[in-house]
């Protein structure tokens, strides 16, 4: 008889059956598509516990496996200040996952409570700044990070909207700040429902957010313009399903 399959293994398993069509098959479109990972490259897997960076990390290490050409991972897990519960489910996940990544602590959270003007934009700059700063002492030239298509044109549409300015989210993007390494987004192609329908299949449960100003709130985006425009594109949905690949098409000509 076959052994029975370990919680991980049946996990990967969905990602290769029941959602190679929308989340394997478009991860490996971004990945060849866009050029995203080269022979030798020594890739830091940034793991902030939720949805989208968890998954990040087991399809980069299903990948590893079938990879036709060799490449290194580290997973790296910065710890910006996340209550104790947080942090013992960040951990109890890579557990279950079978991720082997480093953890290491900052204190982003309590520099950003004394902010009172664009703490969010802060924060985001400071954990930049710091998984390129460890990536790179793990010997890392590159770190992938969990932004998928939704955020891509949730961005952009919030940009234009709210910032008079049309910006796109690139799927690779070489830092000015540390040289030699380049930021790549692996999930560029795969859409946020399809990553929660993963997550709901396989009775997962993650973190929300990894700021402490949305610990408290019912969703990880509260009252935010970025639920304005959630709600906008579930919206024009209804009418036209194709809404979402039409705005990311449109973004990707003019940005790439």
């Amino acid at each position: 008889m076959p052994r029975e399959l370990e919680k991980y293994e049946e996990i990967e398993r969905s990602i290769n059956k029941k959602f190679r069509k929308d989340i394997w098959n478009k991860f490996i479109t971004a990945i060849n598509e866009y050029k995203l990972i080269e022979e030798n490259d020594c890739i830091g897997v940034c793991i902030s516990g939720g949805k989208d960076s968890m998954i990040l990390a087991i399809l980069m290490k299903m990948l590893q496996k079938y990879s036709k050409f060799p490449f290194s991972l580290r997973f790296i897990v910065m710890d910006p200040g996340y209550n104790p519960e947080n942090r013992k489910r960040i951990e109890e996940n890579l557990k279950l996952l079978n991720i082997e990544a480093e953890i290491f602590e900052t204190d982003i959270f309590k520099i950003t409570e004394t902010v009172t003007e664009s703490p969010c934009y802060l924060c985001a700059r400071m954990r930049r700044g710091y998984l390129y700063s460890k990536a790179k002492s793990l010997g890392c030239n590159k770190i992938a990070l969990g932004h998928h298509m939704s955020d891509v044109i949730e961005t952009t549409l919030l940009g234009i909207m709210y910032g008079s300015q049309i910006q796109g989210m690139l799927p690779r993007l070489k830092s000015t700040n540390f040289e030699g390494m380049e930021l790549i987004r692996p999930l560029y192609c795969i859409l946020e429902q399809d990553i929660i329908k993963w997550a709901e299949y396989n009775e997962l449960s993650f973190i929300r957010c990894a700021c402490r100003f949305t610990e408290n709130t019912e969703t990880d985006l509260g009252a935010s313009k970025r639920l304005e425009i959630k709600e906008l594109i579930s919206e024009l949905k209804k009418n036209n399903p194709q809404i979402e690949h039409n705005i990311f098409k449109s973004i990707h000509d003019t940005s790439i």
